[in-house]
């Protein structure tokens, strides 16, 4: 797998991009230089292209903006005053809600609720020796516990690096977003019990136990009906903005790219 990198601006030295200009007035190769550092990629193309379509898209709506001679004391206020005059999304109706509730009845229910232990043998990612050491150190635990599944508060105790130690590796009942993105991904997927194979994070080695798991409730659509109506205007909105912006690009002129918006952070 590819690792996404945070390109600076002096990744672009030595490398030949096109000019950019948006109305015939060409986007400084300095300051796409400076937004790379805003969209992180694998390759430094895909960088440099985001990072120019940002400004593109930021010029076309400021030159706009000057186009119907709208007044204020940022571009960041003129664009947001741009918008609302200019673009008026709909609110979806309650048919379109229930439409959408019907369709989509497994997106619609209660957190999982998890609790989980894990004893964590701790390695540095770029520290391969290390993590090898420790990968090794999870497989004898693991033969370990499924022969004596009592012994995992004691192995935690004196193998953890986690302060979760301290309580036999018991990290309690887990909402998302309380643990790093790659453990998070991984654990709310297992199943209740000892996970037989180690999972690696950023911070090393983890063995996983969930020692309770209860699968979320189907929620009935008063419940769901605001997210629905949230998630449907907010779908419009960047379907009209994109289009919007693709028929500035047609007006305005664009040239350097091949200007698309549909992965733009900003319509996004």
């Amino acid at each position: 797998m590819q690792r996404v990198q945070c390109h600076r601006p002096e990744s672009l030295a030595g490398h030949n991009f096109p000019e950019v200009s948006v109305g015939g007035r060409c986007i400084e190769a300095s300051r796409i230089a400076r937004e790379l550092q805003y969209h992180p990629a694998t390759a430094l193309k895909d960088a440099w292209h985001a990072a120019a379509t940002s400004l593109v898209i930021h010029a076309l709506l400021v030159c706009r903006a000057d186009q119907l001679k709208i007044q204020a004391d940022s571009d960041e206020q003129r664009i947001a005053l741009l918008l609302e005059r200019e673009l008026r999304v709909p609110d979806p109706n309650d048919a379109q809600c229930r439409r959408y509730f019907q369709n989509n009845r497994s997106r619609f229910h209660t957190p999982v609720l998890l609790q989980v232990s894990h004893i964590l043998l701790i390695a540095q990612a770029d520290d391969s020796q290390r993590r090898d050491q420790q990968r090794a150190l999870a497989a004898r635990m693991l033969e370990q516990l499924t022969a004596d599944p009592e012994a995992f508060a004691e192995l935690a105790r004196q193998h953890s690096a986690c302060p979760s130690a301290k309580q036999g590796g018991a990290l309690g009942q887990l909402t998302k977003g309380q643990t790093v993105a790659e453990f998070e991904q991984e654990v709310w997927r297992l199943p209740q019990g000892l996970w037989p194979h180690p999972l690696e994070t950023r911070y090393g080695v983890h063995i996983v136990r969930v020692d309770h798991r209860a699968e979320g409730l189907p929620l009935n659509y008063s419940d769901a009906a605001d997210r629905i109506r949230q998630y449907l205007h907010e779908q419009a909105t960047r379907t009209a903005l994109s289009q919007y912006l693709q028929l500035l690009s047609q007006e305005i002129g664009v040239t350097g790219i091949n200007f698309t918006t549909a992965d733009s952070p900003l319509v996004q």
